[in-house]
């Protein structure tokens, strides 16, 4: 595949503007030259015309006619005749026919060219003439000097649009410049000052590429550090106790008991490994989710109740295991569906995290319900939990990243819940992504832990 030839734009601006200049003072200069050409005529006929009728009333006494001109080969002709046909005046070296059609006409005598003009009164006839190529000689004089203005500054204007043009353009140059010079690492916005308008929407674009991207490599950085911080734990953990059944010994039972904590820590591994991978995503940005390899789906209206069911039914054996009421609670009847626009994948993961924590952290026996409801103009969807809560003092807490809050009701000495404390940190960057705000609160039906989502109000909540 042949590559696209680079061109300039400032060497393309300067090419047509300066030829655009270039014809236009062509066409101009033509259009006075060749209309100086036919007034220079026209004044030369007149020159005649008024000769011959201040010639009218007698024959000149005085200066010669062929004598009133410095230039010889401009010098004018007369002949002039009575009412009898008798010449009475005839010019010095004159080669001019003896009788001419009256008014204006072109004769050729002797191998020279003249232009003659014939007046006829009822005295006397008068005959001037003038060489056609002294006449076409000084009428290209006159010409030239018409044009004259435009050789002088037609490179003047061209030069001055070359200086304009690339003036204008110097901010661009300087910004490609910026551009060249970075580092790799150097994602801090270009300076968009002095830069054109045509230009600026492109450089504020760019700025907010670089955030973009300066936010996907900060969250890598994190996703990085968080790995080998969190990983460190549990698989050192893993590698103690696979080294205790590689020695053997103990019963039978505690061998088993053994491996089934192998397996736990494995799974708490995979968990964690998988849990940071979703944070990783939802700070980078990457909100879409995939619903095969390679396939990305993007923000679409979503209805919140199948959110809700496919959610449910994936927390709901862990609560059957722990017999705990799961399900979804009659609300304000909807008049229509609730719809949200963004990915129904990740609202479901934001889902799922709020209900799993709510089940891990309720007694065996108790209650957990969702429910969806109109609000303010928004949408509110809640999960709340019959557990201990979460103590005041910790609320502002729990959405950090490794962050396990002690439950009401514990002791001062009390440890953190098992966990990895990255739920709610994902279902923070989540609503983040979707403009949706939470708030913690205690569950007046429940006792225990009530989590808001708001939503705000789709553009069209009746849109498929």
């Amino acid at each position: 595949m042949n590559k696209p030839a680079a061109h300039s734009l400032r060497r393309r601006l300067l090419w047509f503007v300066l030829a655009a200049i270039f014809l236009a003072a062509l066409l101009q200069a033509a259009t006075a030259y060749r209309g100086a050409l036919q007034q220079a005529d026209a004044m030369f006929d007149e020159h005649l015309r008024q000769m011959a009728r201040s010639l009218r009333s007698g024959v000149p006494l005085s200066l010669p006619l062929d004598e009133a001109d410095v230039d010889d080969r401009f010098e004018v002709y007369v002949q002039i005749w009575g009412q009898d046909g008798t010449q009475i005046f005839r010019s010095t070296r004159s080669a001019l026919p003896p009788r001419a059609v009256l008014g204006f006409s072109d004769v050729e005598a002797h191998g020279n060219r003249y232009r003659v003009y014939t007046l006829q009164t009822a005295l006397q006839t008068v005959q001037i003439a003038q060489d056609l190529d002294a006449r076409s000689a000084r009428a290209r004089a006159l010409a030239v000097r018409a044009v004259l203005p435009f050789v002088f500054l037609t490179p003047l204007l061209m030069l001055a649009v070359w200086w304009v043009i690339s003036r204008s353009l110097a901010p661009i140059e300087r910004a490609r410049r910026q551009v060249a010079g970075r580092r790799a690492d150097d994602l801090s916005p270009l300076a968009a000052e002095g830069l054109p308008d045509e230009v600026r929407p492109l450089v504020d674009e760019l700025n907010l590429l670089f955030g973009r991207v300066r936010g996907a490599f900060e969250a890598q950085k994190h996703f990085v550090a968080d790995a080998a911080h969190e990983l460190r734990s549990p698989l050192t953990a893993l590698k103690l106790q696979a080294q205790a059944l590689r020695r053997g010994g103990g019963t039978p039972a505690e061998h088993e008991a053994g491996i089934a904590r192998l397996n736990q820590g494995i799974d708490r591994a995979i968990r964690l490994v998988e849990q940071l991978l979703v944070l990783a995503r939802e700070e980078a940005g990457e909100t879409t989710a995939t619903s095969g390899p390679g396939q990305a789906t993007s923000p679409t209206p979503v209805d919140l109740q199948d959110v809700i069911k496919l959610a449910v039914a994936d927390v709901l054996p862990h609560a059957l295991h722990k017999q705990i009421d799961l399900g979804m609670v009659a609300g304000t009847p909807l008049p229509q569906p609730p719809r949200v626009t963004g990915q129904a994948e990740a609202l479901r993961v934001l889902l799922r995290n709020l209900l799993d924590n709510a089940v891990k952290y309720t007694p065996a026996g108790g209650r957990v319900d969702v429910s969806l409801a109109p609000q303010d103009g928004e949408t509110v969807l809640a999960v709340e939990d019959s557990g201990p809560g979460i103590a005041d003092q910790d609320r502002e807490r729990v959405f950090d990243r490794f962050f396990r809050a002690a439950q009401e009701g514990d002791g001062a000495d009390a440890s953190p819940p098992a966990g990895s404390g990255l739920g709610l940190a994902i279902v923070k960057a989540i609503a983040g992504h979707h403009g949706a705000t939470l708030e913690l609160g205690r569950s007046g039906r429940l006792g225990g832990l009530k989590v808001e989502v708001r939503f705000p109000a789709a553009p069209d909540s009746g849109a498929v």
